[in-house]
């Protein structure tokens, strides 16, 4: 991952959306790297991401608490999680995103933590695709995506390579530095 020589992590506030595939796993490895660059990490979980990757794991390497729901018995706030989570944010990314997020992102769905609190962000978004070769080129998929590319939403291009599923080709979660870099930037521009 990049270094931070200009302390663009430290005190910025990040949140993390995890969608149900094999690269969840991979997220999490972002969420250590900006938690001891200084940045507080608050992670969104879908119920399919759960069943890649606990909560704990996430909760281990942030020191904050997972929501998974769109109601959270320890909020102490009184604001529902899907509006409290973003409410004072810098940046949210999506990683990975998987095909059905996407889709339910891009037609303003909000029937998981992610998707709602999206729905209630008005700040800068980073979403990094990880899914099939043939799911990636679908027209669907591809659609979707550029729908959320005329919204100003940054997309981490999918990586080519080896796929869980045993194809080669274009779907693999982007490299983590290339993310990295992608958030280095974004926060640079949103810099107060």
């Amino acid at each position: 991952m990049n270094d931070d020589p200009q302390g663009q992590y430290e005190g910025r506030r990040i949140i993390l959306g995890v969608t149900g595939g094999i690269a969840a796993y991979k997220a999490a490895e972002l969420a250590s790297s900006w938690t001891q660059r200084g940045a507080e990490v608050r992670v969104l979980m879908t119920p399919a991401a759960t069943r890649f990757v606990t909560p704990l794991t996430f909760e281990s390497v942030t020191r904050q608490p997972v929501v998974q729901g769109i109601w959270n018995a320890d909020n102490k706030s009184g604001r529902p999680d899907h509006i409290d989570s973003g409410w004072e944010g810098d940046l949210f990314v999506v990683a990975p995103a998987s095909a059905d997020f996407i889709a339910r992102y891009s037609h303003g769905f909000g029937d998981d933590i992610v998707c709602l609190t999206l729905l209630a962000w008005d700040g800068p978004v980073l979403v990094a695709p990880a899914m099939n070769d043939k799911m990636w080129a679908n027209d669907a998929v591809q659609q979707n995506v550029e729908t959320l590319r005329g919204r100003r939403v940054t997309i981490a291009e999918p990586g080519v390579g080896h796929l869980a599923c045993g194809s080669h080709g274009p779907g693999r979660l982007a490299d983590l530095d290339e993310i990295d870099q992608l958030v280095f930037e974004l926060l640079g521009a949103t810099q107060s």
